[in-house]
């Protein structure tokens, strides 16, 4: 099924029993699998965000790998896809996006992995399967996400995350060593007094003798 005022560009493959809801746009060599649902104004294959800066001028570097969009995905309304610069951006069978998420070239997910609303990946990153990725998280360029790895709402991964691991806050650490830092932070200032009270108790002291 195609809605209304979808494009569809040379080369394109939609599989089998997909849908694409109204102002969906697939670039030229995309390619979309079977039982895929595509939510309104999905992009698939605009132009991954390369440029060289030579002498404060920036130089578009052409994009002309695709980008793949395997079996059983579904993307929200607005998601866009990058094309890769060279080879290919994929999204992993039976992975399903929620609305406004960027995922940029030569990014590659997982099969069965969750991205919720507003996260952005970063180029050449790539995800394992079954990653949940928190709405508002992002990933830096070239990084791993393992296989079943959890990164909460919010969360700015800027490093490897292993598998299996739940990482959370900015730049990004072990999920429980992050909430302990929070915790601490809420008692700095009850600290803080304590700490000058100690010291003014010395300073009477010091006087004394």
């Amino acid at each position: 099924m195609i809605g209304a005022c979808c494009v569809l560009g040379d080369d394109v493959e939609v599989g089998e029993d997909s849908v694409l809801h109204p102002n969906v746009v697939l670039e030229p060599g995309c390619r979309v699998g079977a039982r895929c649902i595509l939510h309104a104004g999905v992009v698939i294959g605009s132009d991954g965000f390369g440029f060289a800066t030579v002498e404060g001028v920036h130089h578009k570097i052409p994009q002309v790998g695709i980008a793949v969009v395997e079996d059983d995905v579904e993307l929200g309304a607005n998601v866009c896809v990058d094309r890769a610069t060279l080879g290919e951006t994929r999204i992993g069978r039976g992975t399903k996006v929620d609305n406004l998420v960027q995922i940029a070239h030569n990014v590659r997910v997982g099969e069965h992995s969750l991205l919720v609303a507003l996260v952005g990946i970063s180029g050449s990153t790539h995800l394992g399967h079954h990653v949940v990725m928190a709405g508002q998280s992002g990933a830096a360029g070239h990084l791993t996400i393992g296989d079943g790895a959890v990164v909460t709402a919010k969360c700015g991964v800027t490093e490897d995350v292993p598998a299996g691991a739940m990482v959370s806050g900015f730049p990004s650490r072990p999920h429980k060593e992050w909430l302990r830092a929070m915790a601490n932070l809420f008692t700095l200032e009850e600290l803080r007094r304590r700490v000058r009270s100690v010291e003014d108790a010395l300073r009477q002291l010091g006087g004394k003798a």
